[in-house]
């Protein structure tokens, strides 16, 4: 079983625990970072969690979610080896697993309800890197950090 460590600020607490569930549901196993509720905390606590297991290689995936998704992603692609999308529909979740082998989904909170959040989540999860060209690319990416 596949374990995804997913994390969250307070913004993104309530979009966490949904996606938790369906993760559990498909099969994964969700590893909540944090946080437990909705009182105010700082997202780059949650974000270093999940991309430092990303980017050693511990796990191959993670989830992350904030109020605008941005803060986590700009935390999480400081780690070599991290590519965090922020994703607001299922076709961005898709397009950044098939074209720039995303291994961090963020989602922003503020801005998709809950089902919404959870189709991006399968999308994401469901979508195959492309390779060919686009292997090219990612490898740049990588080889700035």
């Amino acid at each position: 079983m596949e374990k995804i460590p997913i994390g969250a600020d307070h913004a993104g607490y309530a979009l966490k625990e949904r996606l938790k569930a369906e993760l559990e549901t498909l099969g994964f196993e969700p590893v909540d970072v944090g946080t437990d509720s909705t009182e105010s905390v700082d997202y780059p606590d949650y974000a270093k969690q999940v991309a430092s297991q990303v980017g050693t290689g511990a796990v191959a995936r993670g989830v992350l979610t904030c109020g605008t998704g941005l803060g986590m992603s700009y935390t999480a692609n400081r780690f070599a080896g991290v590519r965090a999308a922020v994703a607001w529909t299922p076709e961005i979740a898709e397009l950044s697993r098939r074209h720039n082998d995303a291994n961090i989904l963020v989602l922003p909170a503020h801005f998709l309800d809950e089902d919404q959040g959870l189709e991006i989540l399968r999308r994401w999860l469901e979508a195959p890197f492309d390779g060919g060209r686009h292997e090219r690319r990612v490898a740049k990416i990588e080889a700035d950090k």
